[in-house]
Order: structure tokens, then C-alpha cells, then sequence
């Protein structure tokens, strides 16, 4: 056994208890600790390469404790950071925590400013994010395993998305690339109208394919069978224990990083499909998909950046995934991809070229055409300009 193949998946966890240790220790130390993570992230990918390998691993109960472990993980940072912007000591935690450590944790909390508390939103809605969505997205997909498919909507319970493991199961994977699916971007698109527009759309039609699911059960709409219903009243639970732990400050700074951890959901999808088109009537394929090996992405995401094979077969193990590296590739790692997208004049300026080039050499016959009419609409001069 090749224990670095199991280990780097690991570095998924460090991250997150970097991020715990900061949140706690306080002040600068909360800002530095997120300049640091996306610097890594930002430099690693640069620097680091590709990954494209596929070695085989033969004990997947290893792989699947990575992400379990992702649960507790992402509660403890998340009352770490209801804890950090509170007037309490809920249950003494932080003088219990400061009389082992040695380090007057109180002391720190007092003395963080709201600038720092700013970065600390900032992490923990990343780490919600990465800790939570990106590791519920594998866990969903396991379909015929009850355990994960109940801790990876818990995961998704900490950006109010539990509805992601209704749509993205059953309607983006089955719509990818096509009108149909809220998570696919149309050219032209800004990032910020996406966030909006997908979430809005994504929960309609989870709740359309729930309903539709539990008609064919004989079950009614309002009712606990209802996993849209339930889900948010999970979601709901953890902002009633937010305010538990941390009062109305605590409360509100937990939905504040719940959301965007959710609104950074919606931007990976932007940048995993932003697009890309298909004809509905036609399988997925790798092609479908804007893919990236990024050494660093892949070890601490579980793969996620293996999105052309993910979508070509859905229910393979993340571990399992294959590189695709002829795929159509994001303009880079995860973390710079997401920094690219929310700046809309610098993505539509980088992305044009690579939509023109997928028309060119990744789309058949019927997609061209599909594209020649979305350049037309999409507003984007470079786009246009190419279709006339």
C-alpha cells in the first residue's frame, strides 16, 4: 500500500484545523490564517503542477473515513466561530480551552476587531464551503449508503443548501450543459446574477423532483417524507443552536457565513459549466464539463477538480477518478478559478477565448450550432464578434 495516496487526502483536515486554531487564537492571527489559505492554494496550483494519476487503492473504508470525518470537523469549527463574536462563555469553553493551552483565549476574543471578525466570516464561509459542500457533494452521490447520504446533508445543512442532494443527484446530472439546469451558466452571465438565479431555481426544482418522487410513493407534498421540508428544518436547528451558543451576534454571524458558503457553492458551479452546451437528448461527456488537475485542488478536494469523469459517471468514488487531461480545462486551480469569477470584466475576458476554442475543437455538429446561438445572445462582444 502506497500510504501517500491515502495521506494527501488528509490535508483536506489540516486545512480545517488551521483554520479552527486561528479562529480561536483571535485577532490577526484569524486574518493571516486566511491570507494564508489562499495563498497556498493560490500559489501551490500554480506552482505545483498537475496530478494525473490514478493508482488504485485498495482500501476504500479509508477513503470514506476522509470523509466522515469532514462532520465533526466542520462542527467544531463552526462553534469555534459562533464562540469567536459572542459576550458568553458557552458551557466554559473558552476559559477550559485557555486553561489547557496556557493562552488567554477570553483575553483574545475580547481584543479581536471588526476587521478581523470580517476575515473570520470570510474563513468560515470558506471552510463551510470547502469542509462541508465539497465533501457532501461525494457523499450525496453514494446513494446506496444510508450513513453517508445522512452526513452528507448534514454537511449541506451548514449552507442552508440541503436541497443539493435532491437537484444535483436528479436534475443537474441529468440537464448538465442544457436550459434545463439552474446550475449551468449561460455565456455572458455574470457570477452574481448566477448566486441568485441558480439558488432560486435549484430549489424549485428540488422540490418539483420531490414531489414528483413522492407522488409515485403515494405520499403527500406536507409531510416528513418530504426531504426538502426536513432539510431546511435541519438547517434551522443549527441557527437556533447558533443562538444558544452565541446569542443574537452569534446567531446572525452564522447565517452570514452560511450563506456564503452557499453563494460559493453557486460560484463553482459557474466555473465548472459556464457555457458549455449540450443537446438534452445526448449522454454526458467528458467534454461537458470545464475540468482542472491541479495538484493542490485534488488533494484537498477530494477530487472534486476531476469534474469531466465525475459527470461522465457519476456514481464513481472520488478516488477513482480519472484525469481526462484532453477535457476542457478551467483557466486554473479551484481557489484562482473562484478569485477570476468574481471579478465578471477579467472572466468574460479570459473565458471568451476558451468557449471559442471548446466550439471549435470539443462541440459536434449540432452543438455548434448551439453555441453560434448562445454567442449571439450572450452579450459578450468577443462572442459575437466570433459569430458574425
Amino acid at each position: 500500500m502506497n500510504a501517500l495516496h491515502y495521506l494527501k487526502f488528509f490535508l483536506f483536515h489540516l486545512v480545517g484545523l488551521f483554520a479552527i486554531a486561528a479562529i480561536l487564537a483571535g485577532g490577526a492571527w484569524i486574518t493571516l490564517a486566511l491570507i494564508t489559505i489562499v495563498s497556498v492554494y493560490l500559489v501551490g496550483d500554480a506552482v505545483g503542477g498537475d496530478d494525473t494519476s490514478t493508482p488504485t487503492l485498495n482500501h476504500p473504508w479509508i477513503l470514506t473515513t476522509h470523509l466522515w470525518l469532514a462532520l465533526p470537523l466542520l462542527v467544531l469549527l463552526v462553534f469555534a466561530a459562533v464562540w469567536s463574536v459572542s459576550t458568553t462563555d458557552f458551557a466554559g469553553f473558552g476559559a477550559a480551552l485557555s486553561q489547557l493551552s496556557g493562552v488567554d483565549l477570553l483575553a483574545a476574543r475580547e481584543s479581536t476587531s471588526i476587521g478581523h471578525h470580517f476575515s473570520a466570516w470570510i474563513l468560515t464561509g470558506l471552510m463551510i464551503g470547502m469542509l462541508g459542500t465539497i465533501t457532501a457533494h461525494e457523499l450525496i452521490h453514494r446513494t446506496w449508503d444510508p450513513i453517508s447520504l445522512f452526513i452528507g446533508r448534514c454537511l449541506l445543512a451548514f449552507s442552508f443548501d440541503t436541497v443539493f442532494s435532491i437537484e444535483h443527484v436528479y436534475g443537474h446530472h441529468r440537464y448538465v450543459a442544457t436550459p434545463k439546469d439552474p446550475a449551468t451558466a449561460p455565456r455572458g452571465r455574470n457570477v452574481y446574477t448566477h448566486i441568485v438565479k441558480s439558488t432560486i431555481d435549484g430549489n424549485l426544482s428540488a422540490w418539483e423532483i420531490e414531489k414528483k418522487q413522492l407522488a409515485r410513493k403515494g405520499k403527500p407534498v406536507f409531510s416528513w417524507h418530504n426531504r426538502v421540508i426536513r432539510g431546511h428544518l435541519m438547517s434551522v436547528l443549527l441557527v437556533i443552536l447558533a443562538f444558544a451558543i452565541g446569542g443574537i451576534a452569534g446567531m446572525l454571524f452564522f447565517i452570514a457565513c452560511a450563506l456564503w458558503g452557499k453563494a460559493l457553492l453557486e460560484i463553482v458551479n459557474y466555473m465548472e459549466h459556464y457555457g458549455i452546451v449540450r443537446n438534452p437528448a445526448t449522454q454526458v461527456q467528458p467534454r461537458h464539463s470545464w475540468n482542472t488537475n491541479k495538484r493542490l485542488s485534488s488533494w484537498t478536494m477530494f477530487n472534486l477538480t476531476r469534474h469531466s469523469h465525475h459527470h461522465a459517471k457519476a456514481i464513481t468514488p472520488y478516488q477513482d477518478l480519472r484525469p481526462f487531461p484532453d477535457a476542457p480545462m478551467m483557466l486554473g486551480g479551484y481557489l484562482t478559478t473562484i478569485v477570476i469569477a468574481m471579478c465578471p470584466p477579467l472572466w468574460h475576458k479570459l473565458m471568451a477565448p476558451k468557449l471559442l476554442a471548446w466550439d471549435r475543437d470539443y462541440a459536434n455538429a449540432e452543438e455548434r450550432e448551439l453555441a453560434r446561438q448562445a454567442n449571439a445572445s450572450s452579450s459578450q462582444p468577443a462572442l459575437q464578434k466570433a459569430t458574425a
